[in-house]
């Protein structure tokens, strides 16, 4: 698929039919996040894959977003192993397993698989759940999937502000 037809076409799924993720499509994805720049190349993602009906119980038990997605990817980010930026106020977690997530969306609607972002959660309490090691962060889920037959993106999806609107040149 075109780049320009993946990030333009790609919309968030809130209701996924049953066929499972195909082990192909799901490596392409996962490869997508592993590829991803990071600060300093520190990888300090990691990735849970859930696929087993006990996993989908623990999530849906901490949030009503999943959607019957037959995968979600946990991403997540180990705090011990982050770069901290000049004054000290941001380091590189948060914004390094953002971009490893959206890698993988957008690989994911490349393979031709359905997603959606999700962060309707309390990160504390989904990692508790799910039994994570202390020192990682949850950044958010990303179900992965087909969508449900009839299923069309949100009425607003392509309403987007013009770029004078969110760019200015300095």
């Amino acid at each position: 698929m075109e780049f320009t037809d993946v990030i333009k076409n790609r919309f968030s799924c809130k209701n996924f039919s049953t066929k499972p993720v195909p082990q192909e499509a799901l490596a392409a994805v996962l490869e997508a996040g592993r590829v991803a720049p990071t600060a300093k190349n520190l990888q300090e993602q990691h990735i849970y894959v859930a696929q087993k009906p006990e996993t989908f119980a623990v999530i849906d038990g901490v949030t009503p977003c999943r959607y019957h997605a037959p995968t979600v990817l946990v991403v997540a980010y180990d705090r011990n192993n982050v770069f901290t930026y000049p004054g000290e106020k941001h380091n590189s977690g948060v914004e390094d397993a953002a971009i490893v997530a959206t890698h993988m969306m957008l690989a994911a609607a490349n393979a031709g698989l359905d997603s959606c972002w999700i962060n309707f959660f309390d990160p504390e309490k989904m990692a508790k759940a799910l039994g994570l090691p202390e020192n990682e962060t949850i950044l958010m889920l990303l179900d992965l999937g087909y969508k449900a037959e009839g299923f069309k993106p949100l009425p607003n999806h392509f309403a987007r502000k013009p770029l004078e609107q969110t760019v200015t040149e300095l």
